[in-house]
């Protein structure tokens, strides 16, 4: 399965000004399970994922990644209707730190 990525809203160092504030202040209000702000660390990306193996998973840099449970956001709903998953790289490893299914309610 091909990995589609594209940016969505997260992180706004003025790369968002042209989206519409209800939209930009969803995204900038995501917080994951564990209390961290998902938008501090990184940008959302509009992803493709599976569900196997009792998991989310989603392709990141050609590379499918299971899903912690801990970054998984069910609460808060999904206003573009595709996931999206926050990440970063630390210490050579891709960490998931949000995941937001296209079906959030």
């Amino acid at each position: 399965m091909p990995a589609l990525t594209h940016t969505a809203l997260a992180f706004d160092g003025g790369q968002y000004e042209n989206v519409p504030a209800d939209l930009r202040n969803c995204f900038k209000s995501v917080i994951a399970p564990n209390g961290v702000p998902c938008c501090d660390i990184s940008d959302g990306h509009r992803t493709l994922y599976d569900f196997r193996e009792g998991a989310y998973w989603v392709p990141i840099e050609g590379k499918w990644i299971a899903v912690p449970e801990r970054a998984i956001i069910r609460d808060r709903g999904n206003p573009v209707g595709e996931a999206v998953v926050w990440y970063v790289h630390h210490r050579g490893s891709i960490v998931i730190s949000c995941f937001v299914p296209a079906d959030a309610v």
